[in-house]
């Protein structure tokens, strides 16, 4: 499961690690193509691990993180035309003038464009209102991330929206049960490893874009290669950074995930 931002030629520098050039993301689709994956969306994969129904051979998800300016247009364009599915995860917030975010400047999309991308045939998923790290919020601030986002979201598409992604993967068990409570059927991280047939419904990994990667490493990507392979444990790395996290949060606050 790939993860991308933006896709744009000179973006603002704190997502630029995270951005693909539009000649870049050209040949990225075109590796998938050439691969023969099946690009499907996370409802699919959903309905699968739910008993609901099969993956084609081979799939492969392409998503979305926040919402960025070239989403609806050249980006969902470019999909299009190769006939590829996605899934597209909205920060809420940044998307509303004057909405309550924590996403530093950028050119974003509207919130009325998220039907557009649904006719573009991308899927819709939250990405929480302020792109906060959840994993240090209180529970009431905890479930207004949740519960909120997905409110907006469907009540700007007229329907369910069940699938969450994580701001930059942070999660925790805690974070994964409310997220069910929540009425979520999947929520993604990111995990920087490859998603398999044994990975967890809530915290299912990605492995994020960034604009040093090439072609070449997309196409080990495709063929299975180039990262491990997910579900595992958390490293001690990992639950250290979380909890020096945590407390800086309870000094200053809600802080960007990012």
């Amino acid at each position: 499961m790939f993860l991308y931002h933006a896709v744009m030629d000179d973006p603002p520098d704190w997502i630029a690690e995270f951005t693909v050039s539009p000649k870049e993301f050209a040949a990225h689709l075109d590796a998938v193509v050439d691969s023969g994956r099946t690009p499907v969306t996370i409802g699919t994969l959903a309905a699968h691990l739910a008993g609901r129904g099969p993956l084609p051979p081979r799939p492969v998800l392409l998503t979305f993180d926040d919402g960025f300016a070239d989403l609806p247009g050249p980006t969902a364009e470019a999909l299009a035309a190769r006939g590829l599915a996605a899934t597209a995860y909205l920060t809420t917030g940044a998307l509303t003038p004057g909405g309550r975010c924590l996403l530093p400047p950028a050119p974003m999309m509207a919130l009325a464009q998220a039907a557009e991308l649904e006719r573009a045939g991308m899927e819709v998923g939250s990405h929480t209102v302020t792109h906060a790290q959840l994993d240090t919020l209180t529970r009431r601030q905890l479930r207004a991330e949740l519960y909120d986002s997905k409110a907006v979201l469907e009540d700007t598409l007229g329907h369910a929206v069940p699938h969450l992604a994580y701001p930059h993967g942070y999660n925790s068990p805690r974070v994964r049960a409310m997220a069910a409570q929540a009425g979520y059927e999947t929520a993604t991280a990111v995990r920087h490893a490859l998603s398999s047939e044994r990975d967890e419904r809530y915290r299912i990994a990605r492995l994020i874009v960034r604009r040093t990667h090439t072609v070449d490493d997309v196409r080990t990507w495709l063929s299975g290669g180039g990262a491990r392979i997910a579900p595992y444990r958390d490293g001690v790395k990992t639950i250290g950074w979380r909890w020096y996290r945590r407390l800086r949060a309870a000094v200053h606050g809600p802080e960007f995930a990012g």
